[in-house]
């Protein structure tokens, strides 16, 4: 088959399943994937005739696809940050917003600056990777309740060469998690929020592929792990250390009344690209 043809298979098999949009980002990213080919490039050689193991792989992938299996566990890897992260069905897949969130921290320190930081909840380490990374001096330590978790995230730190000590902990059983009172500059999460009763609102991409004790709240209350890190800063950052979270836009100020009541300051939400309420970061003390 040609490029050409591939990209039209691509489109036939998938057309109806998913929206245009993404069938075109599905199509560039299997061929950077597979072929290490940018966009402009597939276009400029559409008459190239490609391998039957090509061809294979391309088909192997559509297939996945129209079982709405996502594509970050198909190939295996995803980008965050310009750095590639190993996935497997162990870990969450890094949103766009996440990103946004990791940047914004990136944004509010200096490279050079000996900070102490904490991922709770750190799934695939995208964020304690990338901060270990984008702060070579920081002392970064990421938190997980599941084993198989902190197995890919150790991997990753391994593949990007970032120093990242992994805990295994239950934020809402282990107390202060052997930190010490007002030892740390940064407490970062993007804990599950999704309570069992709206699990009907996923989208089975979601729902059946990606770990459900890092999508559900263990009971109905959606903002449990919100209360728990936020006691948890509330101890263990330093006067003026910031906690930050990636929230539901539904329970955004829900968010900044639980930061209130655990004594914090300068609170203060932010949205993502797309003008959502998904972010929020506060200090302790006043």
């Amino acid at each position: 088959m040609t490029v050409r043809q591939i990209v039209t298979e691509i489109h036939r098999q998938l057309s109806g399943l998913y929206p245009e949009t993404e069938i075109e980002s599905f199509t560039r990213i299997l061929f950077r994937q597979f072929l290490d080919m940018n966009f402009v490039q597939v276009h400029l050689w559409q008459d190239h005739e490609q391998s039957s193991f090509i061809e294979k792989q391309f088909k192997e992938a559509i297939d996945e696809l129209k079982k709405y299996r996502p594509l970050q566990y198909i190939l295996g890897n995803t980008d965050f940050c310009g750095l590639l992260f190993e996935l497997t069905p162990d870990v969450l897949i890094p949103r766009p917003e996440t990103e946004e969130l990791a940047f914004w921290i990136m944004h509010e320190y200096d490279r050079d600056d000996q900070l102490s930081m904490v991922d709770v909840g750190t799934g695939s380490g995208c964020i304690a990777v990338t901060l270990a990374t984008c702060f070579p001096n920081a002392s970064v330590t990421a938190l997980d309740i599941s084993e198989a978790a902190l197995a890919v995230a150790r991997r990753n730190a391994q593949r990007n060469e970032a120093k990242v000590n992994f805990l295994l902990k239950d934020v809402l059983k282990d107390g202060l998690m052997g930190f010490e009172h007002d030892s740390l500059d940064v407490v970062v999460s993007n804990p599950p929020y999704v309570t069992p009763s709206d699990r009907q609102y996923l989208q089975p991409n979601v729902l059946e592929y990606e770990p459900h004790c890092a999508l559900f709240t263990p009971g109905d209350d959606p903002l449990i792990f919100y209360r728990r890190i936020a006691e948890f800063g509330s101890k263990c950052l330093k006067d003026q250390g910031r906690i930050f979270f990636e929230i539901n836009e539904a329970f955004s100020e829900e968010t900044a009344d639980i930061l209130k009541q655990y004594g914090y300051s300068d609170i203060v939400p932010k949205k993502d690209i797309s003008g959502k309420w998904r972010m929020i970061t506060a200090k302790r003390g006043s």
